[in-house]
């Protein structure tokens, strides 16, 4: 069973390989056989939910 992080909750992410903006919705690792990655589950503005690597996202400031 993975176990989800939901402490980042509705924050305003920046996907670095779409530049389209989103929201994450919880982070969790993915265990692969030669080590783990953390995950973070998102949702972009059409509401379409997708996994993305944490690297690959970066946190909007509010402004």
């Amino acid at each position: 069973m993975i176990e989800k992080n939901h402490a980042l909750f509705g924050t305003k992410i920046k996907n670095t390989e779409t530049n389209e903006m989103g929201l994450l919705i919880y982070t969790w690792v993915n265990q692969f056989a030669d080590g783990k990655v953390d995950f973070a589950t998102c949702v972009d503005m059409n509401g379409k939910k997708y996994n993305i690597a944490l690297d690959k996202i970066q946190p909007l400031e509010e402004v």
